[in-house]
């Protein structure tokens, strides 16, 4: 089983070629979950993502021979990055197998770098398939996302760097997907401080980690915005670690993750993809867990396609309060909707979006259901404009998610 010294080694062979980004306290967030959090900014690397360390670990390693032949990876898009990016370096071919699903901005990165990009498959394990077969008919060298130990190797220098900033730390959370992260984190942190607490955190719709290890049989899902641990099937090598070295599985849903990646660009004005916010997810959906702590979190990546997370942002808004639809009932004459639109106004509140409703409605014949989008301050601050609206006669209630 892997060690401490294949870590320090790959760290070695790192040092230069891969950003030892800062790792430092959110005292804002550490408000806000009860422990103290310190963030490793993952996202900073050149691809930005922490998948850059494994990849150069194992190319750096390649043979001569293996070198002239060329690799071929598959990833829905942050190993792809990373290997594509260092195999451009180092002068060789690569060959990117990537699943349909993969967000454009990481296909685009990824030809960026100078690989092939190879759209197949709508699961990562028939993307994975299609790359072994391309490696198997064109001789090149298949370079595994996760099960590998030159990958895990790689990934583990994180811990070094994090234990070094903060050698107190009482717990690190880690996201899961095949387990490359988590394994190498574990296997070197629980070297440097066997009494430290390792955590793993997956999505509710991809708990395959969490099924092998604790012998559950939750369901898996189809798509989820944290795709960068959206991984079927655990890693032979990691899983093995994992159940050796890690101390506790978390699950975490969609909604835990699209908070996490809103409080990550509010507060610390950071920009993460859904597989980076799980970590953050899992102390805000398991608080308890963590009080008083002193937490490292990996923020491990940060590409993330623009359309989503203009969509998380706006649906962050809603779950915050600060976005609201709102439903006015009213006498369908001249004058109303100016007299609605005033009092919103004088309220405090912005007006979005005005749809008027006269045929699908149960409302009277000359009554028509007015629907207002409207930016607020929050909760309380819908509470008053609704108020402000019934005391100017009008029948009006915020209408359900």
């Amino acid at each position: 089983m892997l060690q401490l010294a294949d870590i320090e080694a790959a760290a070695a062979r790192l040092k230069g070629h891969v950003l030892d980004t800062p790792f430092v306290e959110s005292r804002t967030i550490s408000q806000l979950t009860g422990c103290q959090v310190f963030l490793k900014f993952e996202n900073l690397q050149y691809t930005a993502s922490f998948k850059e360390r494994g990849a150069c670990n194992k190319l750096s390693q390649l043979t001569a021979d293996e070198r002239a032949r060329g690799v071929v990876a598959m990833s829905a898009g942050n190993h792809a990055q990373g290997v594509a990016y260092h195999a451009q370096r180092l002068g060789l071919r690569a060959v990117i197998v990537m699943p349909r699903f993969t967000p454009g901005v990481k296909v685009e990165r990824t030809r960026g770098f100078g690989a092939e990009v190879v759209l197949h498959g709508d699961t990562l394990d028939a993307s994975r398939s299609h790359a072994r077969e391309l490696a198997e008919r064109e001789g090149l060298v298949f370079v595994h996302p996760y099960d590998d130990e030159a990958i895990v190797a790689g990934q583990g220098t994180l811990a070094l760097e994090m234990l070094r900033e903060q050698p107190d730390l009482d717990t690190l959370v880690v996201a899961i997907g095949g387990g490359g992260l988590i394994a190498g984190i574990a296997t070197a942190a629980k070297a440097i401080r066997p009494d430290i607490r390792i955590v793993g955190v997956q999505t509710e719709r991809f708990p395959a980690m969490v099924n092998a290890i604790q012998g559950t049989s939750l369901p898996q899902g189809t798509s989820t915005i944290a795709e960068g641990i959206a991984v079927g099937t655990p890693g032979v090598i990691t899983e093995a670690i994992v159940r050796r070295r890690v101390d506790e599985l978390l699950l975490v849903d969609e909604g835990d993750i699209e908070q996490a990646i809103v409080m990550l660009l509010e507060i610390e004005k950071t920009l993460v993809e859904g597989a980076g916010a799980a970590g953050l997810a899992a102390l805000i959906k398991h608080p308890e867990r963590f009080a008083g702590q002193r937490v490292g979190l990996v923020l491990c990546g940060g590409n993330i396609d623009p359309m989503l997370l203009a969509s998380i942002i706006e649906r962050g808004m809603v779950r915050a309060g600060r976005l609201a639809r709102i439903q006015v009932n009213a006498r369908d004459v001249p004058g109303n909707l100016a007299r609605i639109t005033a009092t919103v106004a004088e309220a405090g509140a912005n007006i979005n979006e005005v749809h008027h409703q006269r045929a699908f409605t149960l409302l009277a014949a000359q009554n028509v259901a007015i629907e207002l989008v409207l930016q607020t301050r929050g909760r309380e601050h819908i509470d008053l404009v609704i108020s402000r609206l019934r005391e100017a006669g009008f029948d009006a209630a915020i209408v359900p998610m």
